[in-house]
């Protein structure tokens, strides 16, 4: 999984088999997001799910944090990968 910087934002795209596939994926990023106390922007249509990742508290950039984040959810996503 590419994560694409634009406008001081991680932003990765992730596309599954279907809507529950794509749900159960947030319910996992939502967890990991819990635990780090770092949550994301996201928008979900149907099996795509787009996350946008800024730091808000250090002004709206990226930060380690972001791509620490990011790294987590992409080995969540690699996870269904394999059940498609």
């Amino acid at each position: 999984m590419n994560w694409t910087e634009k406008d001081n934002k991680l932003i990765g795209e992730f596309v599954f088999e279907d809507f529950s596939q794509a749900w159960a994926f947030m319910t996992e990023v939502a967890i990991l997001a819990e635990r780090k106390n770092h949550h994301p922007d996201w928008t979900n249509l149907w099996n795509r799910v787009v996350i946008t990742l800024t730091t808000h508290d250090e002004g709206d950039i990226i930060t380690e944090k972001d791509r620490k984040m990011a790294d987590g959810i992409s080995k969540i996503f690699e996870r269904y990968q394999y059940r498609t």
